[in-house]
Parts: C-alpha cells; structure tokens; sequence
C-alpha cells in the first residue's frame, strides 16, 4: 500500500474527502519527523513508537572491489511496533487454534 491508497481508505474510513486525508496524514507524518529529527520519540498506543537511536562507526567493505572503508558514526530513524500490531500481525498459535 503507498501513500495514495493509504489516503484513499483513510479518506473512506473517516468519511472526509481525499484531500482532507491527504493534508492530515501529510501534517501527522511531518510531525513524526520533526519531533524524532528533535531526538524525541513518538508513541502511538497499540501501533508502535517512532525514535531516533544513535549507530556506531564501523568497517565495511567495497562489494566491487573489496576495498575495506569505514561508515561514520551516524543517527538514524527506529520504529518498535507495538503490542497490538504485532498481535494483529502474527497472532500467537494458541489464540489462532481458538478461531
């Protein structure tokens, strides 16, 4: 699913027009990036948490020509799903046998 598909079932689900949905996903996710390029993290209760986490320097090689480089120390974005998600993706054996 792309963003396009999102705003249109979005747009479905909340009854509101595309573009309304298209300028609310458009705000939610700027406001996601603004506050974890900040160094905060964001939570959504049963979806997942958004955060930045640091990524140690290391050695790395050239897959051309085998050279050997080093990758700087850098900050990158983290997603941790949440109970919930990961309970509607993959549903434990045992509730999966009670259906």
């Amino acid at each position: 699913m792309n963003k396009s598909e999102l705003v249109e079932v979005a747009a479905q689900e909340a009854g509101i027009t595309k573009a309304a949905a298209d300028k609310a996903l458009s705000a939610i996710i700027g406001a996601v990036v603004k506050a974890v390029s900040k160094g905060e993290s964001v939570t959504l209760v049963g979806f997942g948490t958004f955060k930045s986490a640091p990524r140690a320097a290391r050695t790395g090689k050239n897959p051309k020509t085998g050279a050997t480089l080093k990758i700087p120390a850098t900050t990158v974005p983290k997603f941790t799903a949440g109970t919930a998600f990961k309970a509607a993706v993959a549903p434990k054996k045992s509730a999966a046998k009670k259906k």
